[in-house]
């Protein structure tokens, strides 16, 4: 039914464009009247209005935007006389009823009793089907006023995912996010295009705009495709539909460049074909969704959700468009209701995948750090090793660490040679205690019962040596029954912040280890220092050790 104000066709016509569109053309034997099911086979189409004296006067054509060439509109009186207006298809002006065009038609008298249009080329059967007479296109103005702030509303929650997605994309860099955006951006091109928006805000002729919502339309497909190619987890869907995947987009991308760029080539039939070209696209998502789920895939759950109303709507537009029984459908209310439908549950979708991922990156990162810190990690003593030392050594520098101190357990080898392996292991355990770091000493076993001491403070050789000597005290209380203390050599440092990078744990260490050989030779249980150029007293711990005992070391200057 009509609405109020809006005059439909009652007969339509067809004939050459050579015949010329005058009114007298074509004969009355060419109207149909009562077969409402239009061709586009014929060049031209005619669309009779007839007025009733009762009737407000029209005084705009409109229909529905798509690719034609000219609009020819005659305004005929009950006298037989004619007025004429003729309109190339770049003339044709936006109508405020969004993915219209109109055309003012010529005067209008209180006599006129037909208007006749001649539309040449048209492209598609929705500007017959949707063709009207009105008398003001203003008079929808407080109406469409609301629906384009709501539409607008609409592009703006359409939008937001793309805020997010460049947040998510900062932190976690999958394709997905970027393929999102994509579709979340041309889906606002779609609305902006297709609801009369762009007109509004830009002021692009019809036909233009008419060629870019097409074209948009195969990038919404596209992005569509890729971001379910690219979403769906890797081992959720089967290979080959993955690959399909791709193929579809750019089917989509090529299918609306050809329409968009040659509307005309297969005229009469080239609309139904653009719209059944779509139809493997449809199967293979489908199918993919099903597939997806068959096999657990959490993403897919979102997704066919999220995509439900848009593959409605595709099953709308396919059915209509190719069927000539049923008049076309674009069903653009449902469309409009899909993209917030689409952007609630997809955008879901992604933050659902990226808190997935995100944890399992984490839990990998955790598990990393958890084997590099036992690849650092002494597993007998529980103190870090050469590895950890050597690694993060100018980090070690950075934080302010500047004393390095090496110490030796006194005799070590005797211990495991008299009273075993297992008794040796626990007193090196004890002299690891001793040894704990704290927030301005770190300790390292770096071989056999060799150590290492990092330090840092104007105090550190004297905490390294309170270090040295706790250890006899914490062996003997570990480790009861030994036959005599347990000592340690040590050889204290201090390293200058401003060493050569590629020799900075290198030359401290040596020149330590060579202080520790010096106490070794002056009788072991002490400590020998180069810090202020001076060297410590040999002030040594008297041994317990005695002839008798299998640790008396008889004169060896070897360190153990």
């Amino acid at each position: 039914m009509p609405a109020p104000g809006e005059i439909r066709s009652s007969c339509w016509a067809a004939q050459k464009l050579a015949e010329g569109p005058s009114v007298a053309a074509p004969p009355v034997h060419r109207w149909h009247c009562a077969d409402r099911n239009y061709s586009l086979d014929g060049e031209r189409l005619f669309l009779r209005f007839d007025i009733g004296a009762d009737d407000a006067r029209p005084y705009y054509f409109l229909s529905r935007s798509a690719a034609l060439q000219a609009v020819h509109l005659f305004a005929i009186d009950s006298d037989g006389s004619v007025r004429r207006a003729s309109f190339p298809a770049a003339a044709l002006l936006n109508a405020r009823s969004g993915g219209y065009f109109k055309a003012p038609l010529p005067e209008i008298k209180r006599t006129t009793r037909q208007i006749v249009v001649a539309i040449d080329q048209p492209s598609h059967h929705m500007t017959l089907e949707h063709a009207r007479l009105t008398s003001s296109d203003k008079s929808e103005r407080p109406q469409r006023v609301r629906i384009l702030i709501l539409l607008a509303v609409l592009c703006g929650m359409v939008a937001m995912p793309i805020v997010f997605n460049a947040a998510f994309y900062r932190i976690l860099r999958e394709p997905f996010v970027l393929w999102h955006s994509a579709l979340a951006f041309s889906l606002v091109m779609t609305i902006m295009l297709s609801s009369g928006l762009a007109a509004e805000l830009f002021g692009l002729p019809a036909m233009t705009l008419s060629w870019m919502a097409t074209l948009v339309f195969g990038l919404t497909i596209a992005s569509g495709m890729m971001f379910t190619y690219s979403f769906i987890e890797a081992d959720r869907l089967h290979p080959l539909l993955r690959r399909a995947l791709p193929w579809c987009a750019a089917w989509a991308i090529a299918s609306s460049l050809l329409h968009a760029a040659f509307p005309f080539v297969a005229r009469p039939v080239q609309s139904s074909i653009y719209t059944a070209a779509f139809t493997p696209v449809i199967a293979i998502f489908i199918w993919s969704m099903i597939d997806a789920l068959r096999r657990g895939s959490r993403a897919a759950k979102f997704q066919a959700i999220g995509y439900a109303p848009m593959i409605l709507v595709g099953l709308i537009r396919l059915v209509t468009g190719i069927f000539p029984s049923f008049q076309s459908n674009d069903a653009m209310p449902l469309f409009y209701l899909g993209c917030a439908w689409e952007v609630l549950f997809t955008t879901m979708g992604v933050a659902d995948r990226f808190m997935a991922i995100r944890h399992q990156r984490d839990r990998a990162r955790t598990e990393a750090e958890l084997l590099e810190r036992l690849a650092e990690t002494d597993t007998l003593t529980g103190l870090f090793n050469r590895r950890a030392i050597e690694t993060h050594f100018d980090l070690y520098r950075s934080e302010g660490f500047d004393t390095l101190a090496i110490l030796d357990l006194d005799h070590f080898k005797r211990i495991n040679d008299t009273c075993g392996h297992g008794v040796g292991d626990r007193v090196l355990r004890a002299a690891a205690q001793a040894l704990r770091h704290d927030r301005n000493m770190r300790a390292f076993r770096i071989g056999g019962e060799e150590f290492v001491l990092l330090l840092r403070g104007d105090d550190a050789e004297a905490r390294a040596e309170q270090a040295r000597r706790g250890i006899s005290a914490i062996v003997a209380h570990a480790v009861p029954g030994l036959a005599g203390p347990v000592t340690a050599s040590m050889g204290v440092t201090r390293f200058s912040m401003n060493d050569a990078a590629d020799d900075a744990f290198t030359a401290p260490y040596e020149r330590a280890d060579k202080l520790l050989y010096e106490a070794k030779l002056a009788g072991r249980n002490r400590t020998k220092t180069d810090i202020g150029n001076k060297r410590s007293p040999d002030k040594a711990t008297p041994c317990l050790f005695n002839a008798e005992s299998p640790f008396h070391g008889q004169g060896q200057l070897a360190r153990h």
